[in-house]
């Protein structure tokens, strides 16, 4: 019989190992947590919740130019970052604590250490000591990625844009995902002035065709430097701190700042994984089955380090069915097939289900779409359009996509994706009576199909 210092020990301190944690000690489970930077890992302290911060920040010069138009003397008279950071900071440092006190009152043992394997079942923290677990779970999660040609010139990824000590007055974001094309928006919104370069042809690969076009299109018209097909070739560090860029198109310009948007990488290096057994992709993301079980039986991974859906609450779903499977005998597998996502460019974007191109694959299609100026921007006289459009199976109606570009298009495409996940048909939509006057009216006004085989 094996003498276990723990029932679980879960490395990593995030949204998907704290929820793991947490409730398997709810299930009665001991647990330890070990996190080698701040509790609440990627979305809280330098992802999604700082990001939306931001957001809501840059949006405040258009809505004061809007609000003038409706009569009121508004004005912004410049942006203060140093006193926004520090209200930022303060934020996350009261989450941070939060994330805290809800594991330790869960009654996990928590390090604030690194830790990695040194066989299925122990685990070593960063001062020598070693704890022996029944399973041991991964919740690493990811970390940005710039190209080894590129590293060490002084250049930002989305982790060092919080910290920074003053916004640059010109940046170049290289990339065309979601965080990519989020950044730009914000820091355009905040007076920055923005370029983009973007190797493929068009910026948010995966996504429904229409509404990348969609977006590039009104970021375009917000007056950032988009430019696809390009790609960043040269890149110098000159004295007095600004980068010269060249771009494959033999362009060579110079930047205040210039941020890596290139991709993520899961957080496995020098866990020992490879050494306690565990299999992983050429990526370096842990291999798990349905039920987030390594190679290893004893050992889990949950999250951006499994590069399964890349999602915060995608994560939380992850730990908690882990925790009910192992910890609850309540076997659960997630279902990664219909997952909400939301863009948060000016205008966000919302999807949920299948592309058109996706759709198509797999059998006939009928596709609605509208797109239209929404009443409030308009009547300011703004030239931003909204986008709606609906994916269905040609034959049984059934809807398999929704897509959207609008503000608020986050808040739209989650109770969207409610009724594509109960098999929602395009009929179902036509007889729900439209709110008026919303710009969501519209989804359940289309009636006759843009395209369709």
């Amino acid at each position: 019989m094996m003498d276990f210092d723990f029932d679980l020990f879960v490395i990593g301190g995030g949204s998907g190992g704290v929820r793991a944690a947490r409730v398997a000690a709810g299930h009665g489970a001991t647990v330890a947590l070990a996190e080698e930077y701040r509790m609440g890992g990627t979305c809280v302290i330098r992802g999604c919740v700082p990001k939306k911060l931001m957001v809501f920040a840059s949006a405040y010069p258009a809505s004061m130019a809007e609000a003038r138009a409706y009569g009121w003397r508004a004005s912004c008279e410049g942006f203060d970052w140093s006193r926004f950071r520090s209200a930022l900071h303060a934020e996350l440092d009261r989450l941070e604590s939060v994330y805290t006190r809800n594991a330790e009152a869960a009654g996990v043992a928590l390090f604030h250490q690194r830790a990695r394997l040194v066989d299925p079942h122990t685990v070593e923290l960063a001062d020598g000591s070693r704890h022996r677990a029944r399973h041991i779970l991964i919740a690493t999660g990811g970390r940005p990625w710039v190209p080894e040609k590129f590293s060490g010139l002084g250049a930002m990824t989305s982790n060092e844009i919080f910290l920074a000590d003053r916004l640059p007055r010109s940046i170049l974001i290289v990339g065309g995902g979601f965080i990519a094309c989020e950044f730009a928006c914000i820091l355009q919104g905040l007076g920055v002035e923005v370029a983009q370069y973007y190797r493929g042809a068009q910026i948010l690969r995966g996504f429904d065709d229409d509404l990348r076009a969609h977006v590039a299109a009104e970021m375009a018209a917000l007056g950032i430097g988009l430019q696809v097909d390009t790609d960043l070739v040269d890149l110098e560090r000159l004295q007095d701190g600004r980068f010269a860029a060249t771009d494959t198109r033999g362009a060579r310009r110079e930047f205040d700042q210039v941020l890596f948007a290139t991709g993520r990488s899961p957080s496995t290096e020098g866990l020992g994984l490879v050494e306690a057994g565990v299999r992983l992709a050429g990526n370096g993301a842990v291999i798990v089955d349905d039920y987030s079980q390594t190679s290893v039986p004893s050992i889990f991974a949950v999250g951006d380090v499994t590069d399964r859906v890349n999602l915060t609450p995608v994560a939380i779903r992850e730990g908690q069915a882990f925790a009910d499977t192992v910890f609850g005998a309540r076997r659960q597998a997630v279902d990664h097939s219909l997952v909400a996502s939301a863009v948060f460019t000016r205008p966000e974007a919302g999807t949920v289900g299948l592309t058109e191109a996706e759709a198509r694959e797999q059998g006939p299609v009928a596709v609605y779409m509208t797109t239209f100026r929404p009443m409030q921007s308009a009547f300011a006289g703004g030239e931003s359009r909204v986008m709606m459009k609906l994916v269905c199976d040609r034959d049984s109606e059934k809807v398999l996509g929704c897509h959207i570009v609008a503000p608020g298009a986050a808040e739209m495409i989650q109770l969207a994706a409610i009724a594509i996940g109960i098999g929602a048909t395009k009929a179902d939509f036509d007889r729900t009576i439209a709110v008026h006057p919303t710009m969501s009216e519209e989804i359940v006004l289309m009636r006759a199909p843009l395209r369709s085989d």
